[in-house]
């Protein structure tokens, strides 16, 4: 995997212009407009049950919109677009228990000549730290290994844009810390576009170039904020740096504001 350097002007990779999601009576999100831009890291952050993940899947192209339009480098979204890759949470449901991490991470490859599928799967599994496990089951290994796994397989397929919902929340804190530290590394040195959804505030900070924040539902944009923190970030100097606090803080009252307005913008 080739490290990203870019001389271009960087506009908006993704584009999401009055979008409304209702399911009967029930309206999820309405009238969300935001740009994602390329080459970084943005998280859409949001209490629970405000929409997120509903979002993604509409961004993903797995759910149509009830009202406004998906733009994915300058054409509108209809289907699964290429370039795109996608990491769940539940990583225990994401891979094939049967299969050794190698030919998990090789699955979405089968139409390739062999050759180049078995160099994607090796580079993409010593980005993510696992070379020598490639032999081993799922179920051998930890949580944290498994989610590892699970961003092999999207590295794999060299995408142009990464989704990723709430990737962390089904590991414990200090796996949560390194697999956080692992997606900046991989994500500075290919240059890929990443959006992460996330209820976790410290998170949606320490990892985002951008951040876009949800009021509850019917969630509405209530405010998109871009993290001026220095790379590379770690996570004692960059947590108890005084901008990072500053930020954090202003998430918190932003979620907190929404939550005592019920979600007025």
């Amino acid at each position: 995997m080739t490290e990203h350097t870019s001389t271009t002007t960087q506009l908006p990779e993704l584009q999401l212009d009055g979008i409304s999601k209702s399911y009967g009576d029930n309206l999820a999100v309405r009238s969300i407009t935001a740009s994602i831009p390329a080459h970084k890291v943005s998280v859409i952050v949001g209490p629970s049950g405000c929409g997120k993940s509903t979002l993604l899947r509409i961004i993903s192209g797995l759910d149509e919109p009830t009202e406004g339009t998906v733009t994915f480098e300058g054409n509108p979204v209809h289907g699964v677009p290429e370039g795109l890759a996608m990491v769940f949470q539940d990583y225990s449901r994401s891979l094939y228990p049967w299969l050794r991490v190698d030919k998990n991470v090789a699955f979405p490859l089968s139409k390739l000549p062999a050759a180049e599928r078995d160099a994607r799967v090796a580079e993409a599994i010593e980005a993510v730290g696992l070379k020598g496990r490639e032999k081993l089951y799922p179920w051998q290994m930890s949580g944290g290994m498994q989610q590892r796994v699970a961003i092999a397989r999207a590295l794999a397929s060299q995408p142009k844009l990464l989704l990723m919902d709430e990737p962390y929340a089904s590991v414990d804190a200090q796996t949560r810390a390194d697999l956080e530290d692992l997606l900046l590394k991989i994500q500075r040195k290919l240059g890929i576009t990443v959006l992460i959804v996330t209820h976790d505030i410290d998170e949606s900070v320490y990892l985002a170039d951008h951040i876009i924040v949800l009021s509850t539902p019917p969630s509405v944009v209530a405010e998109t904020i871009d993290v001026d923190l220095a790379h590379p970030r770690d996570h004692f100097s960059t947590k108890t740096h005084p901008r990072f606090v500053e930020i954090r803080g202003h998430v918190t009252q932003l979620l907190r504001h929404t939550e005592l307005t019920g979600g007025a913008a």
